[in-house]
């Protein structure tokens, strides 16, 4: 599989946040978002806004930086939220049932570079970066799974 990518800015958190619900629409059970960036570069923010987007209600979605994972009900999908900042090695994921979730839920995991040899190869990478203006972030996609360009297409970029 070819990696495919994309890269754009959104100008402001509401900006994000409605890209954020407006993928969040377009997605389904296997799909896997991996989520980079430095602190504070809006990873659970981006998180927040797609899951409540799913739920359809203003769910508390806090970070799961301490819980590593928190799961959501959205209709007949379950919603993964991992924050695998904390986590060591990626035995851990395994004992985490994340690998399993890849398969049967929607996955947004913050810090997957802690998932190693266990991050699927189907995932879409999502790399956020804050820019000198605030509120700005630079966006960077990466795929290789064709389905990504299917889901992303026509969705509007700034």
């Amino acid at each position: 599989m070819t990696q495919r990518s994309l890269q754009a800015t959104l100008t402001s958190p509401e900006k994000t946040a409605a890209w954020a619900a407006a993928l969040g629409a377009r997605l389904d059970a296997g799909d896997v978002i991996l989520l980079t960036g430095d602190i504070g570069a809006g990873k659970t923010h981006f998180s927040r806004s797609l899951i409540q987007h799913r739920l359809g209600y203003a769910e508390d979605v806090p970070s799961p930086t301490f819980t590593l994972v928190q799961t959501y009900e959205a209709g007949d999908i379950e919603i993964w939220h991992a924050d695998l900042y904390r986590l060591t090695t990626p035995d851990e994921v395994v004992e985490l049932g994340l690998t399993e979730a890849f398969e049967t839920a929607i996955c947004l995991v913050e810090w997957p570079d802690r998932l190693a040899e266990l991050a699927p190869e189907n995932a879409l990478m999502i790399t956020l970066k804050m820019c000198d203006t605030p509120g700005e972030r630079a966006l960077s996609l990466q795929w290789r799974d064709p389905k990504w360009h299917e889901i992303l297409k026509d969705l509007p970029l700034e």
